[in-house]
């Protein structure tokens, strides 16, 4: 009963505690502001104003989602953290971890939304993704006991295995394991969101299917897209031979909802459980941290690191600026001109422009590949691959936190 009576007290203070911290951080960044070396594209008002109204925003938000399940009997309330996704009409918890694990390992754009609850299959708990299937295995180490199931071998089971590659061509990576190869695109994909943890082995080479390239991993098929690379973007890729790609240049295919079908897994939809959130990023508070001697970018919901990328930061004479800042403005596609130091620049198609104080912004960048090298090659802003410019674009809103350090 204790519970239940101090949740309602619980909202208010989250409001006032979001309202205090906007003034503290519009007084911290007025302080700092203006800077002569870094032009705005508005005035210093408005994008303080923009930052206030946003934070406010989230705040309520997150309010009324707390006051939702304030409302419960704690009796009724989830023993561990439980979210609904409305989009599919099914929970995911941390009762066996896997909140956490989708969070964490790409989200949506790799797992999609949940098919099912957690349910045991052949003896096991376990959970359908349109993209993958989450298992439980508590023999493991606490770190691994989530496991992706072999979607790929399971689906090639179905259609029949290709034959091994017995020799392979240079300049291609080859897995004995399996007899095949990964190269291209795919390669670079399969590198930098996960690799061996998330995807297996390759069970196939590229082939065509349906006018489409793809290739079966054990627990994913990719497929490719060219199309999503702006041509301009392409032939700059073409030229400098630089790591130019887009977000959904290379998708997952939906293998947890075909398995789930081939197997007549119920993918209906469920009654959401009271007291659970309705997901939504802006359920947990997010921040940007960039670590200007790292090179690197984190991206956080609540404590949970949920993303990483490496960046490229002012050099000298055009330091990026040390503090606590706020996304409060943001462009999908911009031309970026101005002369200062004594040099002139304009830069068309920058995509996924976010700034964060002043001139300074988070964007993607294709004239350089100098990312997480220590090369420190910008004017101030924060330049990141296109890819990770793009899902960072996607994450984040208006008001949320960047801070940036040592």
């Amino acid at each position: 009963m204790r519970a239940r009576r101090l949740l309602p007290l619980a909202v208010p203070l989250l409001v006032i505690t979001a309202i205090i911290s906007s003034i503290l951080w519009t007084q911290h960044i007025e302080a700092r502001h203006p800077r002569a070396d870094f032009v705005p594209p508005v005035s210093y008002r408005e994008a303080r104003a923009a930052v206030v109204a946003a934070q406010a925003n989230e705040a309520a938000f997150r309010a009324s989602q707390f006051q939702q399940a304030g409302i419960v009997n704690a009796e009724q309330l989830p023993r561990m953290q439980t979210v609904y996704f409305a989009q599919t009409g099914h929970h995911v918890s941390n009762r066996s971890g896997f909140l956490n694990f989708w969070r964490a390992n790409g989200q949506i754009h790799t797992f999609g939304y949940p098919l099912t609850e957690e349910f045991v299959e052949d003896g096991r708990i376990v959970q359908y993704f349109e993209r993958a299937r989450f298992e439980y295995h508590p023999e493991l180490p606490a770190d691994e006991q989530v496991q992706l199931g072999l979607l790929g071998r399971d689906m090639l089971a179905y259609q029949g295995f290709p034959a091994p590659i017995e020799d392979p061509q240079t300049g291609v990576l080859y897995f004995p394991e399996t007899g095949h190869t990964l190269w291209g695109e795919f390669r670079k994909a399969w590198e930098k969101r996960g690799g061996m943890r998330i995807f297996g082995f390759p069970l196939s080479e590229t082939v065509d299917e349906g006018g489409r390239l793809v290739q079966y991993f054990e627990r994913a098929k990719f497929i490719y897209f060219p199309e999503d690379l702006p041509s301009f973007f392409q032939s700059m890729r073409a030229s400098t031979g630089y790591r130019i790609n887009s977000l959904h240049e290379i998708q997952l295919s939906d293998l947890g909802r075909q398995l789930a079908q081939l197997r007549g897994v119920n993918i209906a939809p469920v009654t959401q459980m009271p007291g659970t959130l309705t997901w939504h990023p802006a359920i947990w508070e997010r921040r940007i941290e960039v670590s200007l001697s790292e090179q690197w970018l984190s991206a956080y919901e609540g404590d949970l690191l949920v993303f990483r990328a490496p960046v490229a930061t002012g050099r000298d004479g055009f330091n990026t600026p040390v503090g606590e800042y706020a996304i409060y403005l943001k462009y999908p596609m911009q031309t970026m001109a101005d002369c200062l130091g004594g040099e002139c620049w304009e830069v068309p198609n920058i995509p996924w422009v976010q700034y964060v104080v002043g001139g300074v912004a988070l964007h993607g960048s294709y004239w350089h590949d100098n990312h997480g090298t220590g090369i420190r090659a910008s004017h101030g802003c924060i330049n990141l691959r296109i890819d990770d410019a793009q899902w960072l674009y996607g994450w984040a809103d208006l008001g949320t936190r960047v801070i940036i350090s040592y």
